[in-house]
């Protein structure tokens, strides 16, 4: 079986050689490992040369998106047909354009509108089946607490701008959760970057702030970006 297999084909190649689906994913995964080895090598690099001394610089901001890049790359390459694993890697090429706007303080609303995209990819990529409408209960429950804390702290300038992205967020999040596997725990992990990022800037200065959020953040895409590689049986549960 060829690497560039997406759902239908891992499930056509299951029934063809009387295996269930999940057996010919678990088939693949040593061979995808092998190519996520440079992911996990550029996020090391990364965590090995920042230092909070450091000024903003074009080359810090290429080490950082090295990692995201690298999966645009893994996608194309790895498994590159299919509009889900297209939509995956608009989502990273805008996630890629944001770290790059992070980098530099004045640029935070431009990085914000750039995630506020990728996230919207997302969601086209997630879809609206299964609804499970069920878990936008606990979604509120946790988020209009914690926004409602964050929003005594904005800036008048950053209201809008924030409540817009939060809600897109919180959105996605929910369709992350529905759809389930690797997606699920991408969903959530990206949630929690973002909500550690935006308490350490507004609202007080965390420990190991940088370090929970990157380190939250890379594996949140790696985990959406392994959910192309799943079938729809996976997918469902």
């Amino acid at each position: 079986m060829q690497a560039t297999l997406g759902g239908s084909h891992v499930d056509m190649d299951a029934r063809e050689e009387g295996l269930p689906g999940k057996a010919r994913f678990s088939a693949q995964q040593p061979r995808v490992g092998r190519w996520l080895s440079p992911f996990f090598l550029t996020c090391a690099v990364y965590f090995l040369l920042w230092s909070p001394e450091n000024q903003p610089s074009w080359v810090g901001a290429l080490v950082k998106c090295l990692p995201i890049l690298y999966l645009v790359v893994f996608l194309w390459t790895v498994y590159p047909g299919g509009s889900y694993s297209l939509l995956l890697q608009g989502a990273l090429l805008c996630s890629a354009v944001g770290d790059s706007c992070l980098v530099w303080p004045e640029a935070f609303l431009h990085g914000m509108a750039a995630f506020a995209v990728a996230h919207l990819l997302y969601l086209w990529a997630f879809g609206l089946a299964p609804l499970k409408p069920g878990l936008l209960l606990p979604i509120l429950l946790a988020s209009i607490p914690y926004y409602g804390l964050l929003l005594w702290h904005l800036p008048p300038d950053m209201v809008l701008p924030l409540t817009a992205y939060s809600l897109v967020l919180a959105v996605m999040l929910w369709r992350g959760l529905a759809r389930g596997g690797s997606t699920c725990w991408g969903a959530l992990l990206f949630t929690l970057s973002d909500a550690v990022l935006a308490w350490n800037i507004f609202v007080h200065p965390l420990p190991h702030a940088h370090l929970v959020v990157m380190a939250t953040y890379y594996a949140a895409q790696i985990l959406i970006a392994l959910s192309a590689f799943q079938s729809p049986r996976l997918k469902s549960n």
